[in-house]
């Protein structure tokens, strides 16, 4: 069996393996199916078992090697086992791991300031958590309490994580298991131009779907709202991507009913929609309340609310997060960000993901009944699979889909899905991500719908 440990350094294009104890696969699997919830779903027939990576590179148990274009749901934001977050983090756990939000520290005020220089608008003092789930109950919280109003307006196909509040806000049946869910959360529709709730044709359509939430505020609320959540683009509604003028229209109607506008940025934040920091800058319109995580450590745990100074003011009862800000963390993140800013990131998500996307453009010519459209921005690119696109049969094919994925791991290329019928592909390599790889993914993209079937 081969040994999968990853050395402090690999080839170009390669995981390195050292002499460390190998990885059972099968016995991994069959612990995780033994151990641990059913209800943790797993990608493929037989799932893999990632033994150690390095850049944009895994390697499983049985010895793989594949390119990762989904970098743990956007996580893994400058690569696998990066050699100076991996310092950050050393040096950090010499110092000490852990003192609680108690105490403050060095990690958690150098991140607060860099978050508050980087993030846009009056955005100034974060809490921090540890997860996207406890970051956006934060925000939900604090829109609560400057407004002193209740209701919230979310967005078909949303997602906002796994708590009771999160997953009431989260508008996917397939992710709410609830039986009851938190009263005063209302869906508006979703900016999803390809399947249009109100079944018109942008840019025709005026963006009612945005302007709908007017009258959503006025028939289904008390008519004064606490705020409005929303991603720039959907992640697990299969990167939904609203038009350009969508934001100023909806944030404007909430604003006039005395909401505030809560931006969740977990998956589209640092730089992921490309040439800026925050998906939201696409969109002319600025935050009163900031929620992100997956991205900002580099893989570490670790939830950001950041907010206008006022808004923060108005949180007056006593409150800790006992691993919010955690010091390991928030070196990593630290790291992270100073790396991303050195490197130009963003930058480098804007001409990656323009190739990325002119790769998947063409697929779609290539396969033109099969893949029924492609959308988002920077390194945040989706396609959504259908039955048969030029008859305009946009029945989700979500068995292609599976089929599709097998043939991605046979290739050697991990990629996500989402959507509500899961049949969107989801590529979201890390920012790191070069040339030479984004044509590797599209080749072997290429290579798997034509084994898969595609037409």
């Amino acid at each position: 069996m081969k040994s999968t440990s990853v050395e402090t350094t690999s080839p170009p294009g390669g995981v390195t393996t050292t002499d460390h104890a190998p990885i059972d696969g099968n016995a991994v699997r069959a612990k995780h199916k033994q151990y641990v919830f059913p209800g943790v779903i797993q990608y493929y027939e037989e799932p893999l078992v990632p033994a150690a990576g390095k850049g944009r590179r895994l390697r499983d148990a049985d010895g793989r090697e594949y390119l990762d274009f989904f970098g743990g749901i956007l996580t893994v934001s400058i690569g696998h086992a990066d050699d100076r977050v991996n310092a950050a983090v050393k040096a950090q756990i010499d110092r000490f791991s852990h003192v609680s939000s108690l105490y403050p520290t060095l990690p958690v005020v150098e991140l607060a300031e860099k978050l508050a220089r980087i993030t846009p608008g009056r955005l100034s003092q974060t809490y921090f958590t540890t997860s996207g789930t406890e970051a956006d109950e934060t925000g939900i919280m604090m829109a609560q309490l400057s407004t002193g109003n209740t209701e919230i307006v979310a967005l078909r196909h949303g997602y906002s994580g796994r708590s009771m509040l999160a997953q009431s806000l989260t508008a996917h049946a397939p992710w709410r298991p609830l039986t009851s869910q938190v009263a005063g959360i209302k869906h508006a529709p979703a900016p999803y131009c390809y399947r249009c709730p109100l079944h018109l044709e942008y840019p025709s359509c005026g963006v009612a779907c945005a302007k709908d939430i007017e009258e959503l505020v006025r028939t289904t609320t008390s008519g004064r709202i606490a705020g409005f959540i929303a991603e720039p683009i959907q992640g697990v509604g299969g990167f939904i991507t609203p038009p350009p003028e969508y934001f100023e229209i909806a944030v404007g109607i909430i604003k006039k009913f005395g909401g505030v506008f809560i931006c969740d940025e977990v998956q589209t934040g640092f730089g992921r929609t490309g040439g800026k920091w925050w998906g939201i800058e696409h969109y002319n319109v600025q935050p009163d309340i900031l929620t992100t995580a997956k991205g900002v450590a580099n893989g570490l745990p670790l939830g950001v609310t950041i907010a206008t100074p006022e808004i923060a003011a108005a949180l007056k009862a006593l409150t800790i997060s006992t691993f919010g800000g955690n010091p390991v963390s928030t070196a990593a993140a630290n790291a992270t960000l100073d790396i991303m800013e050195k490197d130009n990131l963003p930058g480098n998500a804007q001409s990656m993901g323009a190739l990325l996307r002119d790769g998947l453009d063409g697929l779609k010519r290539k396969y033109r009944c099969t893949i029924g459209d492609v959308r988002g921005k920077g390194l945040m690119q989706g396609v959504e699979l259908v039955e048969d696109e030029t008859v305009k049969n946009r029945t989700p094919a979500k068995a292609f889909t599976n089929a599709l994925f097998e043939e991605t791991k046979r290739r050697g290329l991990l990629i996500g899905k989402g959507g509500l019928e899961g049949n969107c592909l989801r590529l979201s390599p890390a920012l790191t991500v070069t040339r030479d790889e984004v044509e590797e993914a599209i080749t072997l993209l290429d290579e798997s719908f034509k084994a898969a079937g595609a037409t």
